[in-house]
């Protein structure tokens, strides 16, 4: 690991902000649907986004803290959140600092649920829930349910929970229309998992990637960024997106960096950190232009009725 540039340990780093636009984009989505819809406040819409960067934040926080307690961390392996194994950090107060984001994510709640009604406290638990417990408690991260808690919690029920404050009602549109973004999102940490391969087996992390061999975990990483573009396909085939959501296939550039440096990836340590970049700007990139395009395909129908 001597060929890793150390980032600065701190505050700023055990946040990670550079992240956030996991939580965006899914709100982003189911924003948009609602938009389209008539049922939208942005106030309520400001908020909603806050709350996903509180979540995002509160487990990037509880992440470090637990790869901590847990020895997965040390001074020899850790170069991405040397927080807490430099001693930059006290333990305690990287635990506080996450529980306090889920904390302030539950205040905001309440306004959720007088606003929307009751079941806003279904969606509001499960996040909070997924933040909270992914390498803390039941850590299920260490149960190769890493993936599967992403996919489901951020690409799936955080739209549809913003649609849901937003609209008061489940919608089947915005689940289809989520999807792309769903495996994308996805792909992001299955990155993190190709990346940490090795050092996650040697630590006994038993990540979803930890189960394949390195060679299948990185066609799973390749084929959850793939994914998205045949799905994408289709919602505009069947009219469930307008053509203008085809805006997002420019993303199509971003996929192909993804895929030549992962076949670099195996034989270069350079070529292996950037798997997690390079997905992160992918995916930034294709859920920006899905809800713009979606937005103008939406504005323009309005206008033509």
């Amino acid at each position: 690991m001597d060929d890793v540039s150390p980032v600065r340990p701190g505050w700023y780093n055990a946040f990670r902000p550079w992240t956030l636009h996991g939580a965006a984009v899914p709100v982003a989505i189911g924003g948009a649907v609602a938009y389209s819809g008539g049922s939208f406040c942005w106030w309520i819409f400001l908020m909603i986004l806050l709350c996903g960067f509180l979540l995002q934040s509160a487990a990037n926080l509880l992440n470090t803290y637990g790869d901590f307690v847990k020895g997965t961390d040390t001074v020899e392996n850790e170069t991405r959140s040397p927080e807490l194994v430099t001693g930059a950090l006290r333990p305690r107060s990287v635990l506080l600092a996450g529980l306090m984001c889920l904390a302030l994510t539950a205040l905001c709640g309440v306004v959720f649920m007088w606003y929307a009604g009751w079941g806003v406290a279904l969606f509001g638990a499960a996040g909070i829930g997924g933040a909270g417990l992914y390498t803390v408690g039941v850590s299920y991260k260490y149960h190769g349910l890493g993936q599967i808690g992403v996919f489901v919690l951020m690409g799936i029920l955080m739209p549809l929970g913003t649609y849901y404050v937003l609209a008061g009602n489940l919608s089947w549109e915005v689940f289809l229309i989520s999807l792309p973004n769903a495996f994308l999102i996805t792909a992001v940490l299955s990155g993190n998992e190709v990346r940490d391969y090795h050092e996650d087996r040697e630590a006994g992390v038993g990540t979803l990637s930890s189960h394949f061999s390195y060679e299948g975990s990185l066609h799973i990483y390749l084929a959850q960024n793939i994914a998205a573009y045949p799905i994408l396909a289709a919602l505009i085939l069947f009219g469930i997106l307008p053509w203008t959501a085809s805006l997002a296939f420019l993303a199509l550039f971003d996929l192909r960096a993804v895929v030549a440096n992962s076949r670099l990836a195996p034989a270069n340590k350079g070529n292996s950190r950037l798997l997690v970049p390079l997905c992160f700007r992918h995916n930034w990139h294709f859920g920006a232009l899905l809800t713009a395009g979606c937005l103008i395909g939406y504005y323009a129908i309005a206008a033509v009725i």
